[in-house]
């Protein structure tokens, strides 16, 4: 991988209204310091000043602490006009600020404290840089991760009330499948289903179903609504019903953004996304989702043990006198890509002879369910870097 030599550093300290940039060279002396409005004006200004400077664009690095929305304007101007820029973590600026026992606090200080931060770290930070391109994808990816997770809680909602409105339904077909939700948003009780005309029912379940639903699907749950032991409970319909609604509607919303993300993605790394679909357990959702929380490019790590790092799968080193030993994983990178290697992991280990018998290897040796599965999402990552590195697709023989 080519490394660009940094010789500046621009620390942004932005709130609301406005921002605070400082300026440093290599050797840590000021160059300037702007405090600007938070609109185009301001922005348009930053660029003018930076465009003054005697260092060139490509050897500047710019970075800013994460604040929620507020940086988000500033940052994505900054990428589109070519600069290199980063979204630093607030609680590794905090820790810094520590380490220097500074006492008084001021947004020209906090921007100085930034951009100090970036020379010392600029190595391991200039790996965090991305594209417009990316940052957008991520607002998708994070917004897809924000959909599932309401989802979940919701059917966890639903699963509930079913046990007290209609406890045998989930026993007899899938709760969530469209027709069943749309079923459940109608007829949210079993008393209320034991009411309804079965022609109504049957109708209902055929339209949302693309005709796969049978006539005994409808007269299983008709007989079991009609004998069930569910409580009628006029409060706990409508909340089921609500409920119900809201999954249907999320489950579009999911649909049309994983099929923006998508299409987006191939525009930029499709032949990456086909490398990483032909390792059977990794579909094309999750093979996005991870080259997007990664950055979108392979060649920003010099090796596997630098993704890992990113992940914050990387193990915590303890060291005192005579005692060297490993602890849990740090858990101190991007918690979305973790979350999807999680995942993916899971998957392969489900789909993947290669990964499943490296994970009952790990089992056997002793290790518990976790640190089995994190075992093989380590070996996952180093397959998927030299697949990635070296443009193969996935390839295992089995041992006879």
């Amino acid at each position: 991988m080519n490394e660009t030599s940094f010789s500046g550093f621009l620390g942004i300290d932005v709130s609301k209204d406005k921002f605070d940039a400082y300026c440093i060279d290599i050797n840590g002396e000021k160059h300037f310091y702007l405090s600007c409005p938070m609109d185009r004006a301001g922005f348009v200004k930053l660029v003018s000043r930076l465009g003054a400077l005697p260092i060139p664009q490509e050897n500047l690095l710019i970075g800013m602490e994460s604040t929620a929305c507020y940086h988000m304007n500033l940052f994505s101007f900054l990428l589109a006009g070519g600069y290199t820029a980063v979204i630093i973590n607030p609680l590794l600026i905090s820790n810094f600020v520590k380490m220097q026992l500074r006492k008084t606090k001021t947004d020209k200080k906090d921007a100085l404290v930034i951009a100090q931060f970036l020379l010392m770290h600029r190595d391991t930070l200039a790996q965090k840089s991305i594209s417009p391109h990316v940052s957008d994808l991520r607002d998708l990816s994070r917004q897809r991760e924000s959909l599932l997770s309401q989802m979940t809680a919701l059917k966890c909602d639903m699963k509930r009330l079913l046990t007290i409105t209609f406890p045998e339904l989930e026993k007899l077909t899938g709760v969530f499948t469209k027709s069943i939700l749309k079923l459940v948003s109608r007829f949210p009780s079993a008393h209320a289903i034991g009411q309804a005309d079965s022609a109504e029912i049957n109708q209902l379940l055929t339209d949302h179903s693309m005709g796969r639903n049978s006539a005994k699907t409808t007269q299983a749950i008709l007989q079991a609504a009609r004998s069930s032991v569910g409580t009628t409970s006029p409060s706990r319909e409508l909340i089921l019903k609500q409920k119900a609604d809201v999954v249907i509607h999320l489950e579009g919303q999911l649909k049309e953004l994983t099929a923006l993300m998508i299409e987006l993605c191939r525009s930029d790394m499709g032949d990456d996304i086909d490398i990483m679909t032909s390792l059977r357990g990794i579909g094309e959702k999750t093979a996005t989702s991870f080259l997007i929380e990664m950055g979108g490019d392979i060649q920003k790590f010099n090796d596997h043990k630098k993704l890992i790092a990113m992940a914050g799968l990387d193990p915590a080193i303890y060291q005192s006198g005579k005692h060297d030993g490993k602890g849990r994983i740090t858990k101190r990178g991007n918690r979305h890509l973790r979350r999807v290697i999680w995942l993916m992991t899971i998957r392969v280990i489900q789909f993947n002879e290669c990964f499943r018998n490296y994970y009952k290897k790990r089992m056997q040796d002793g290790l518990p369910f976790k640190k089995a599965v994190l075992a093989t999402a380590h070996k996952l990552l180093r397959v998927i870097y030299a697949m990635l590195t070296q443009r193969t697709s996935f390839s295992y023989v089995a041992n006879s």
